[in-house]
């Protein structure tokens, strides 16, 4: 085996292990920091952008000032926010 051939293998067993640490210790608190993350924005939407559904919380003039920031995630924000629930889904 070479030099180069060791450093190779020693590279790619440290980057398995690094990855290896972080799905035992840390996959899953930034799988549950997402999915906060989405939460809080989609919450966020409804707060500002709710009349769109319905949920007048705000007055219209703050919801307009917010409005550019709010455009591209309100499709999927909507479509989040009207879709049929079930049981299974609080399970996930």
């Amino acid at each position: 085996m070479t030099e180069e051939e060791r450093k190779g293998f020693l590279q790619k067993f440290g980057k398995a292990a690094r990855e290896f640490i972080y799905g035992m210790a840390a996959h899953d608190t930034a799988r549950f920091a997402l999915k906060t993350r989405g939460s809080m924005e989609h919450l966020f939407i409804l707060i500002t952008m709710g009349d769109l559904l319905g949920v007048p919380i705000l007055p219209p003039y703050y919801s307009l000032r917010i409005l550019p920031y709010v455009v591209p995630q309100i499709s999927t924000w909507k479509r989040r926010m009207l879709r049929e629930r079930d049981l299974t889904d609080a399970l996930a």
